[in-house]
């Protein structure tokens, strides 16, 4: 048999209560401590160390606890979270179906198109730096696991995560670019 026991009977068996939010309010909250990292450790402390080292069992017993031991930091939360919110209320106010098409273009068509093409770059980026030319793979070598060229050495471009993964037994025979997408652009490294 299986069973499933929702959030809120959750809540209520072991809180006792259950808080009620308008509609869209919690996700907007959400955002909002995302951004101002109101309940990061340094402002409530380290939650599942503080669970451990409370000796009771009772919600309630928890609460009256670690306000005790932490008797600002709701407070310091809050402050840090709604000062967000109110940041976030003036953002919304600048919306308008021009900036949401705007919005969309760039998602849909810059981004997009950057987030796929930018093996384009890498190998460029490379190339440049060996004296060499460079293209893309045709199809038929992309089916062989070859993304490009540098002169006339094939290679492949992959996430600098692929060195930590066994993938799948891939075998891969040819010079490999990794790559390392960060939020102001892309590191690259490789050794040949």
């Amino acid at each position: 048999m299986k069973l499933k026991i929702k959030n809120a009977e959750l809540v209520s068996d072991i809180a006792g209560k259950v808080n009620e939010f308008p509609k869209y309010t919690t996700q907007l909250i959400n955002l909002s401590n995302q951004n101002a990292q109101g309940t990061r450790p340094k402002v409530v402390g380290q939650m599942s160390d503080l669970i451990q080292e409370f000796e009771g069992n009772r919600y309630e017993d928890w609460a009256v606890w670690y306000q005790n031991k932490k008797p600002t930091a709701i407070k310091d939360a809050t402050e840090k979270i709604y000062s967000m919110v109110l940041n976030l209320q003036k953002a919304i106010g600048l919306i308008d179906k021009h900036m949401v098409e705007k919005w969309v273009k760039d998602l849909v068509l810059n981004k997009t198109f950057i987030g796929l093409r930018f093996q384009e770059s890498i190998l460029k980026k490379v190339a440049s730096l060996k004296n060499e030319s460079y293209r893309l793979a045709i199809p038929e070598e992309e089916s062989n696991g070859i993304d490009g060229y540098i002169g006339d050495k094939e290679v492949s471009i992959k996430p600098i995560t692929y060195k930590t993964k066994n993938m799948l037994n891939e075998q891969i025979d040819i010079d490999i670019i990794y790559y390392d997408k960060k939020k102001d652009g892309i590191n690259i490294e490789f050794d040949f």
